[in-house]
């Protein structure tokens, strides 16, 4: 990292163990996590549930005092094991959106807003206070609402609530805890794009929890994939995709056939040969160093969409080139912009995402083709 970059947050070795029933080994919801989240950016905690991404957010709230570690917000360390540093929630640079929102049903929607002006780190007094309000919530189009008990508003209106109300607080950091996992799908689209439009708007440093990789995708500057308290890979949403490092990784984000490789040798020019079920296929990504590009075990990764199909005719055995084998369709299903089908070979199953037009039924052969330069290995 460039030593230009200025971190809002440093995560150093974060570890979080809970109590342990008398005889039991100590088990961590966080073991050992390290990671960046630079000022102005959009950095997300992705993983499936129990991975501890929750776990990790509210350790960096304050919420959970941690087991070991380091935390800094802003050059200052605000949790420290061996300094014996536990700075308090409410006296560090946050904000937190929560995934109940925590909206306040007793206030109207502008004393919501203005509860962090009134009682919270930063507090203001006097007119200023209703002014400010007033011209966050007219940003977040809940203005004409102001007067309005916040049980009146809908989920979508609440969650523009919970976000003008954590801005109002002046947070170096906005902390977000699936804070659209309540919504409908069309909602919920809808309103992450207003969500990174206002982080980017505001400029504010936004670390964000999900389970939805589409989510965390279409939102993250950085994308922390974790599994099991520990990461997997930290990376730009394209590079997490394109070029995942584990098999967890390639399964998690999109969709992913993963083939079990039986012997892999390196290639001259670059990339991977590996000996699979299905014949022999040439990878020009790795997950390895060059060095390292033999032996067996690990797995051939590629995209439905990046599987060529072809159809052959009956009367004759097709002339297959490199990467190319025959299968079977399974199953194909017609979903408008494009086909799906379960295509078998040597009784592995491939997805792939073929044109709408092709028009391959099941229990017709099919030629298959992985392409070089868009098909990986990952070691195991």
């Amino acid at each position: 990292m460039s030593m230009d970059t200025v971190n809002s947050i440093v995560i150093t070795e974060l570890r979080k163990s809970y109590d342990r029933v008398a005889g039991s080994e100590t088990t961590y919801a966080v073991d050992g996590v390290s990671f960046d989240v630079p000022k102005g950016q959009f950095v997300t905690l992705l993983g499936p549930s129990g991975c501890g991404k929750t776990t990790t957010l509210r350790c960096v709230a304050g919420l959970e005092r941690a087991t070991g570690g380091r935390i800094e917000m802003g050059g200052q360390v605000v949790f420290d094991v061996p300094q014996k540093r536990f700075v308090r929630p409410e006296d560090r640079p946050i904000a937190m959106v929560p995934q109940s929102y925590g909206i306040w049903p007793h206030m109207t929607v502008l004393d919501n807003a203005a509860f962090p002006m009134r009682h919270g780190r930063n507090r203001r007094r006097g007119q200023d206070i209703r002014k400010r309000a007033m011209d966050m919530l007219d940003q977040v189009g809940l203005a004409a609402m102001a007067d309005r008990w916040a049980t009146q508003l809908s989920g979508g209106q609440q969650q523009r609530l919970a976000f003008a109300r954590a801005l109002l607080g002046d947070p170096e950091v906005l902390l977000l805890d699936e804070p659209l996992s309540n919504l409908d799908a069309k909602l919920r689209a809808k309103l992450r794009q207003e969500l990174r439009s206002f982080q980017e708007q505001f400029g504010v440093t936004a670390l964000y929890v999900t389970h939805d990789q589409a989510e965390a995708l279409a939102l993250s500057d950085t994308v922390v994939v974790m599994n099991q308290g520990h990461v997997e890979q930290i990376d730009r949403p394209e590079q997490l995709y394109d070029h995942p490092r584990s098999a967890f990784v390639a399964d998690f984000i999109g969709n992913a056939n993963l083939i079990p490789v039986q012997d892999v040798s390196a290639r001259r020019e670059g990339g991977v040969i590996a000996k699979t079920g299905v014949g022999t296929v040439l990878c020009l990504r790795s997950s390895v160093e060059e060095d390292h590009r033999t032996g067996s075990g690990g797995f051939v990764c590629v995209r439905p969409e990046n599987v060529e199909v072809r159809t052959t005719s009956q009367q004759e055995t097709p002339m297959l080139e490199d990467d190319e084998f025959i299968g079977t369709v399974e199953t194909s299903e017609f979903l408008g912009d494009r086909l799906e089908l379960v295509v078998r070979a040597a009784d592995i199953p491939i997805t792939i995402s073929a044109r709408a037009g092709l028009g391959c039924r099941p229990g017709e052969d099919v030629v298959v083709r992985f392409d070089p330069t868009t098909t990986s290995y990952l070691a195991s």
